[in-house]
């Protein structure tokens, strides 16, 4: 029972850290997320390095503790904290439950080669700058494109058809939310990860985790060196194999009664099912017992379940179902084509360089963006930018008042500013053509521009016939695409040009409008 206890532990903790972080992606509100949840994602291995890489904040310091655990109970980081991980046994589970036949795992060879060969080249190529192959094979990034883009339309449309049923019977607290289009290339990779994931993990249980992440490699090493490990007791081992029958990382080895702990996921499947007490989690240092018959499991034990109780506490398709905010806007065709030069990044990226160099495009901030302005993007910023998020401008605007992006995102590519702060952030800047807008071309008033522009930086001013045009003024211009989003034609008739550096606009001036009251008049008003 004692046994037990650890392995009860251990799925308590990985489903609570599961459950929290799906929650977080599966969020189309932005309203769940807090400080409580920021601070999970610090748990995050690659998340945490490249924050702390970067800016070298103490609160980043969370992969050192995944280290430190690694270096007492080994690898529990996988089975415990990596919600990847979780999600792999989860599809274990449901195979072993629905499979006719039992699930039977067996000892494997490491493929060395591999597995070590793949991570100094994801090393390797962060070194040099580029963060593609981490987008690629980082297990909480993975989890993330999963997430996002799978389930997340599944969530909104379960939104909207029970935002439908309400209101048959007059009931309208639960609001529809507005569809976005899934990205073709972002919905593609996510199908193959769950595809590779659930071939994987049904097969061979975690071979993913020992042979093609390049964070379970690296905490392999450290775990090599680990004070506490799984290990077999040759006094009361008799090679039965039931422990390995159960061992998902394949890495027990019955016949000459070994464990190769570097890819062990501590997941404390084989302490119960040995029938002699033979498979022990124990210090590195501890002998085995000549006196089998004197060994009590349950004294030995205290320790170190009182050990991992410590560590673990201190780890603080009708219009009907897909509404739109508003009516679909008639577009109107124009004739000048837009080639925009650079992308817009979000709010807090600072630059177009640093962002590419640290976001791992896990989709976090596209998941908690409120307007859906954050979409992934295909290669618009290059093969190492590869689904990595960017301002789409015809999918939606930035939210004046919002900071979510940069609240949400666990590398730090884009920083947190306060509200006042993020309001001078200069994205981009407004460019208008003339020849597009149907102010010149078909000389009618409109205006849509500069009604939307929380800046006023697009102002209408005098044209021709008693018309006004609009005029950008790039000093009090923030990019946040209000402007554009709102622009009727097709092309657009006015765009936001990305900075390649943010830069630090003017902060618009404030006009107070004065009525004058004839109070003499009985009703002024």
């Amino acid at each position: 029972m004692r046994k037990g206890r650890l392995k009860k532990l251990r799925i308590f903790l990985s489903l609570s850290f599961f459950i929290v972080i799906a929650v977080l992606f599966l969020d189309f509100t932005g309203k769940i997320f807090s400080t409580a949840a920021n601070a999970i994602l610090h748990f995050q291995f690659v998340p945490s390095v490249i924050q702390f890489v970067t800016s070298l904040a103490p609160v980043a310091l969370g992969f050192v503790l995944i280290l430190i655990l690694t270096l007492f109970f080994g690898r529990i980081y996988r089975s415990t904290l990596c919600p990847l991980g979780t999600l792999q046994d989860i599809f274990s589970y449901a195979a072993r439950k629905l499979s006719p036949r039992k699930v039977i795992f067996k000892f494997k060879r490491p493929l060395n080669w591999l597995r070590y060969g793949l991570m100094a080249v994801v090393i390797l190529s962060l070194l040099t700058g580029s963060i593609l192959l981490v987008n690629l094979f980082d297990p909480y990034s993975a989890f993330g494109k999963v997430f996002h883009n799978l389930l997340s339309p599944l969530i909104v449309l379960a939104d909207n058809i029970t935002s439908k049923v309400l209101t048959f019977a007059d009931i309208y607290w639960l609001p529809p939310v507005k569809w976005v289009a899934v990205n073709k290339a972002a919905l593609l990779v996510a199908l193959l990860w769950i595809v590779l994931l659930v071939i994987l993990a049904v097969k061979r249980g975690r071979l993913y985790c020992n042979t093609l992440c390049p964070v379970g490699a690296f905490l392999g090493i450290f775990a090599g060196f680990s004070f506490f490990r799984i290990r077999l007791d040759k006094t009361a081992c008799n090679s039965c194999g039931k422990c390995s029958a159960v061992c998902k990382a394949e890495c027990i080895d019955p016949t000459d009664q070994r464990v190769d702990f570097s890819r062990c996921v501590g997941c404390m499947n084989c302490l119960s099912p040995c029938p002699d007490g033979g498979v022990k989690f124990q210090p590195f240092w501890k002998k085995d017992e000549v006196k089998i018959s004197t060994y009590d499991p349950g004294k030995r034990k205290f320790i170190v379940e009182a050990g991992l109780l410590l560590a673990a506490g201190s780890l603080d398709t009708s219009k009907v179902l897909f509404p739109q905010e508003e009516k679909k806007k008639e577009t109107i065709p124009a004739t000048v084509p837009i080639f925009r030069l650079h992308p817009v990044t979000p709010p807090g990226a600072l630059g177009q360089a640093r962002f590419n160099s640290m976001c791992t495009a896990c989709h976090l901030c596209v998941s908690a963006c409120p307007t859906q302005v954050l979409q992934p993007t295909y290669f618009l910023y290059g093969l190492a930018g590869f689904l990595q998020p960017r301002m789409d401008y015809i999918t939606s605007f930035c939210n004046y008042e919002c900071t979510l992006c940069g609240e949400v995102c666990p590398t730090g590519a884009i920083l947190p500013f306060p509200p006042a702060e993020k309001k001078l952030i200069q994205l981009g800047k407004s460019k208008f053509v003339k020849e597009n807008c149907v102010v010149e071309t078909r000389k009618t008033a409109c205006g849509a521009c500069s009604e939307h522009c929380p800046t006023k930086a697009v102002n209408m001013v005098p044209y021709q016939e008693k018309l006004t045009i609009p005029e950008v003024n790039d000093k009090i211009c923030i990019g946040c695409g209000a402007c554009e989003y709102a622009c009727p034609t097709d092309p657009k008739s006015i765009y936001v040009e990305g900075n390649i550096l943010h830069q630090l606009a003017e902060k618009p001036k404030e006009v107070k409008i004065e009525e004058k009251i004839d109070y003499k008049e009985e009703f002024p008003f």
